[in-house]
């Protein structure tokens, strides 16, 4: 299988945002007197975007209007400081220049707020990724395909040499629904058990050997 385009999810598989998602998420709860999360419980709320991640964390039996006010809070105070303590993983930049180099398509398709996903592009990988797709109004997030489905078409790539990379569940189905391979990696928001009790059938331990793969299928 010679892969033309590598889709990477965001959070936890290029970029550590667990610090600033944590923050923004404490900050618009006690914006609103709520309890503050643990970094370890905002990790087990992330994958299927901002407004669910807000969902999870506000406790159960809150009023209707208190879960819309905490997620109004948390975008406007993201929008400041998405990248304070965020940082790629180490090893990452070098594989995406990798496999760049190597005349690989790169692309980006996450379920963070589009917002935060072009910024954080262009401060952390700006002119390696052809695309990038975050949370849009009218488009079905991940695990649906519909992004993923959007990329291959702009590119001009077929689904057979397409594979997507990601941290979790939520993207190991993603790839699914989107009939392409997919390469599961375990330094992100969930653990190899975890990954594997979900349908990962190849699992990445480090950005290198992510690299080695990728490579190795692309020739």
């Amino acid at each position: 299988m010679r892969y033309s385009l590598v889709i990477f999810d965001l959070d936890g598989t290029i970029l550590d945002t667990l610090e600033d998602l944590t923050d923004s998420t404490n900050y618009a709860l006690s914006q609103n007197h709520l309890p503050v999360r643990t970094s370890n419980e905002v990790k087990q709320f992330v994958g299927n975007g901002i407004y669910n991640l807000i969902e999870r964390a506000v406790p159960q039996g809150s009023e209707d209007n208190v879960t819309e006010r905490v997620f109004r809070d948390f975008n406007e105070y993201y929008k400041d400081h998405c990248f304070d303590k965020t940082k790629p993983y180490e090893g990452m930049l070098q594989c995406i220049d990798t496999l760049k180099n190597a005349g690989i398509r790169i692309a980006v398709v996450s379920n963070k707020a589009d917002y935060a996903v072009q910024e954080l592009c262009r401060k952390f990988f700006f002119g390696l990724s052809d695309i990038s797709v975050g949370e849009r109004e009218g488009v079905r997030r991940k695990p649906c395909p519909d992004s993923v489905e959007y990329v291959m078409d702009v590119l001009g790539i077929d689904k057979k040499e397409s594979v997507y990379i990601g941290d979790s569940e939520v993207d190991i189905q993603t790839a699914k629904n989107a009939d392409i391979d997919e390469i599961a990696v375990s330094w992100g928001f969930r653990e190899k058990d975890f990954l594997k009790s979900h349908g990962a059938e190849i699992i990445a331990q480090t950005p290198d050997e992510l690299c080695k793969i990728l490579m190795r299928e692309s020739r």
